[in-house]
């Protein structure tokens, strides 16, 4: 694409964060209607449906064929399972510690990645990126409120399940990020975006009967529950095909690490809307890690 085409940098920027924060409100809004009732696969559904509809109805208006080679199929197939599991285990993490600490958390997936291209033969992480890994870990620590826990604070169950949750959120996604990069790097983005969203909503549907988690497919229990699950439908399709839309003219390898507002957004609307609050401590973490993550994002933007 060419220069002319790219949007403004402060134009980007500011969508980058608006959209940043729209993911930051889905998240909050999933909390309130898990909260009223809404089970975890019914809520992963809804938000799937809506944005297969909206992504379906843009490439029909496009006229984009959809076609998967079948040299791909398998890999795109493993990937819509990824994504499946990365969506349920997030709403697993955000129902059980505050969202802002969930979302700390899912973001290790950087980190993750890096470790795995090089384990599967991709470039060694030089000294600067590990030292930041470590930087990221250490803050990480903090922000689980560790030294607290090391002095003798009591370890809830729910809280250690919602903290394993977001760091499988985070292995998993950066599983399917390895996937996308090396082996559907070749194929259409606009058919791997709809293959994928759709491929959640198929198996999401086929799970449900089975009650694997529990409340899974409930529904509201009251008019805050379905205002709540219609917000995170509105805020993450509005986000996704915003994104899928606009991507071309974000100039993504320059501005990408603006999208990673998500977190202090979300630690925002958790303090307004829902209440929840982190210690200084845990402050200070999150603000390590959040810096740690923007700087890899740059190091893996300028090596792009």
């Amino acid at each position: 694409m060419s220069v002319a085409s790219l949007l403004p940098r402060h134009v980007a920027i500011l969508l980058l964060l608006l959209l940043g924060s729209a993911f930051a409100g889905n998240h909050i809004a999933a909390k309130v209607a898990l909260d009223h009732g809404t089970g975890l696969i019914i809520t992963v559904i809804a938000r799937s449906s809506s944005a297969t509809l909206a992504l379906g109805l843009l490439l029909l208006w496009q006229r984009q064929a959809l076609h998967v080679p079948r040299r791909f199929l398998g890999w795109q197939l493993l990937l819509g399972a990824l994504i499946t599991t990365q969506c349920m285990l997030i709403y697993s993490s955000i129902a059980r510690i505050p969202v802002a600490l969930a979302l700390l958390v899912a973001n290790m997936y950087p980190i993750l990645l890096a470790l795995l291209t090089w384990l599967l033969g991709g470039h060694r992480p030089t000294r600067k990126t590990l030292t930041i890994m470590a930087i990221i870990l250490a803050g990480l620590l903090l922000a689980l409120d560790v030294p607290s826990l090391l002095s003798g604070a009591t370890l809830d169950a729910g809280w250690m399940l919602g903290v394993a949750c977001g760091l499988g959120t985070a292995l998993v996604f950066a599983i399917g990020l390895w996937v996308t990069e090396n082996k559907l790097s070749s194929l259409p983005g606009s058919v791997r975006s709809f293959c994928t969203i759709s491929q959640t909503l198929v198996l999401l549907i086929a799970l449900s009967p089975f009650g694997l988690l529990p409340g899974g497919a409930s529904l509201p229990h009251n008019p805050q529950g379905w205002l709540a699950l219609s917000i995170v439908c509105l805020l993450y399709t509005a986000g996704f095909v915003t994104l899928f839309v606009l991507a071309p003219r974000l100039n993504l390898s320059r501005n990408a690490p603006f999208l990673n507002i998500e977190p202090v957004a979300s630690l925002l609307l958790g303090w307004i809307i829902l209440q929840q609050t982190l210690n200084p401590t845990q402050l200070l973490g999150g603000a390590v890690v959040l810096s740690g993550i923007v700087l890899l994002a740059y190091q893996r933007t300028t090596r792009a």
